[in-house]
């Protein structure tokens, strides 16, 4: 349909110059059949750049938990039995600029201590992603808050547990990597109120990785 209005377009314009004398009849043809080539062209291109768009998002929650598999390598029979591993996951802009970032907390007998769990903060790369930091002992309700610290969100994440009493820390990015200890600095215990969004909650629901 799109190709047959571009050709009656095409016609009507060429039919136009060849009254003013500005085209050949042996020309006239040519020339439609390049215009309709390059529309043509085009229309494929647009179509097979938003098929694969759609192709990468519809792919990439598999490759998530395929990327998580693979890093954090095979269960240990004995540790899956006393608590499988699971894992919550938040597709947030950390930067600001437009690209999303993945928050993955991971639980389990084999990823969590007295102090709590595991927390990889991800970056995508391709179709699939590279490690942006590696957090220890940390606890839900975890944030990104409104402060920023070389241009990506600051998070908060909850320590408690093995002597602790239970706070807030608020964990800066250096320009490269996030603390990976919310314990010790340089994360900072927060002293007010934080201000973000609660991208993890407490009760957030939980993947089971190796099922």
């Amino acid at each position: 349909m799109e190709l047959g209005r571009i050709l009656s377009g095409c016609m009507g314009r060429a039919n136009r110059l060849l009254l003013r004398g500005a085209m050949r009849r042996r020309t006239l043809g040519v020339y439609c059949i390049t215009v309709a080539a390059l529309a043509s062209g085009l229309m494929l291109a647009t179509r097979s750049v938003a098929q694969t768009t759609k192709e990468q998002n519809t792919k990439r929650p598999e490759s998530l938990k395929s990327f998580l598999q693979s890093y954090l390598g095979k269960p240990y029979p004995a540790f899956e039995q006393e608590g499988a591993t699971r894992y919550t996951s938040a597709f947030v802009d950390l930067k600001g600029d437009g690209t999303k970032e993945v928050i993955v907390y991971v639980s389990g007998r084999a990823w969590c201590g007295s102090g709590g769990c595991v927390l990889l903060i991800l970056a995508p790369e391709g179709m699939s992603y590279r490690v942006v930091t590696r957090t220890t002992i940390a606890r839900p309700p975890i944030q990104m808050l409104n402060t920023k610290s070389n241009g990506w969100h600051d998070i908060s994440v909850v320590v408690a547990g093995g002597g602790i009493a239970g706070y807030e820390a608020i964990l800066p990015f250096d320009g490269k990597t996030y603390p990976s200890n919310p314990s010790v600095p340089p994360a900072r215990r927060s002293i007010e109120k934080i201000q973000g969004e609660t991208v993890i909650s407490v009760t957030a629901q939980e993947q089971p990785l190796y099922q």
